[in-house]
Parts: C-alpha cells; structure tokens; sequence
C-alpha cells in the first residue's frame, strides 16, 4: 500500500478521494470540489490517499501548527475492510507529524480532532462501510488515546450557510497520555485559525468561543 500526498485537484486520485468523501460522509461535512484548489496548494495542509492496486482505498487530512505544535486531523476515511487501511494511514500520519515537529527541534504536543458522538446522533450511516461507523471509530479514537475536551462543542458547517453543526465532540490526543487538561487560550487560538476560511460564523459558535476565552483550562475525559 502506498501514502501518496495530493497537491492539486488536477491530480486524477483527488477525484478518486472526493467521490470517496462524498460516498462516506455528510454533504455538510464535505467542501466543494473546486474549493480544494487552495487548500491542497496550501503547503500547511497535508492530504494523503491510501493507494491499493492502482485504487484510492482511504485518505486523511490533517495540518501541523508550527507555532502551537499542534495537529489537527481534519478527516481519515477507510473505504475498505480487511486492509488495515486505518493503522496504516494512523502510523503514515504520526510519522509524518513526528518530522514536522523535529524539524521544529521539537516534540508534537498533541492533535485535535472532531469526533461524532453517536449516542447523541444517530443517523451518520457514513456510506455503509462498517469500519466508518461512528460507534467504531470513536473506539478507536479513544484506543488511540484521544480524549474529549470537556465543553459543549459545535462547529460551522463546511457548506458556510452559517448553520451550526452539533452531534460532535472535540478531542486531543496528547503525547503525553497522563495529561488531564489543555490550556484554553490554545483551544481558542486553534479554532479561530482553523474555521477562518468560513467567514459565516453560527451565533453559536461565536458565544462558545467567548466562553472558552474566560476558561484557563479544560478538563480532558476518556472517550
């Protein structure tokens, strides 16, 4: 199997990874074709596709924060079963970030990453593909060690109707497995920057953001 990064939405297996977005997941969840042109040209932004035989089988998305040594894992798919698609794209991307980060003559802090809560929603069937269900995957998240940040979280959709987009938690993985909480002012920081590209903001996510800004810390719970 092969981890192959896609630069351009020229590239022929980005129209393999974006049929296999929208086959997996909400079409609020997925960005327009043509609004990837920046994003995958954005050296910041890291997309990686699982290649099996000449097929995309699974990608991931995620960025390294130079100045906040942080990751964010944007998306991973599995579009396969009985590959080992998701270890192999997890071990592909720590290795990946551990560079980054060493390159900084540093140790990565820690990765955000939006996770479903199907005990509160549960309509996200994901394309049918069992190792996408979200009972699944949040389990293991949480074998990966990601822990959820204790607030309640939403996000603005990727569609930028200025809609809120609930039903998730936001998570941390950090390296070191026995810390408890994480430093508010980061959390805001991470946020900001990361939902910039929206510029329709929900009410919603406006007044979360203003209460973490009065937070010095947030616990950090099992999943």
């Amino acid at each position: 199997m092969q981890y192959i990064r896609i630069a351009s939405i020229d590239d022929p297996l980005f129209a393999r990874m974006h049929r296999l977005m929208q086959e997996v997941f909400p079409p609020e969840e997925v960005l327009a074709f043509d609004l990837w042109k920046e994003p995958l040209e954005d050296p910041g932004i890291r997309v990686f596709v699982a290649v099996h035989e000449g097929e995309v089988v699974g990608a991931t998305e995620y960025r390294y924060y130079a100045d906040l040594n942080v990751a964010m894992t944007d998306f991973t798919i599995i579009g396969r079963e009985g590959l080992g698609i998701g270890r192999f794209l997890a071990r592909e991307r720590q290795k990946d970030l551990n560079a980054l980060a060493a390159a900084q003559g540093k140790q990565l802090y820690g990765m955000f990453a939006e996770i479903y809560d199907p005990y509160r929603v549960e309509n996200h069937e994901f394309g049918g593909i069992k190792p996408m269900d979200p009972f699944v995957r949040r389990e293991v998240l949480s074998h990966l060690g990601y822990k959820r940040i204790d607030f309640p979280y939403v996000h603005p959709s990727w569609q930028n109707d200025g809609e809120a987009v609930s039903g998730l938690d936001l998570c941390f993985l950090p390296t070191n497995e026995d810390q408890d909480s994480l430093e508010a002012d980061l959390i805001v920081t991470f946020l900001t920057r990361y939902y910039a590209v929206l510029p329709q903001k929900p009410q919603a996510w406006v007044e979360m953001v203003e209460r973490l800004s009065g937070m010095d810390r947030v616990p950090l719970r099992p999943i």
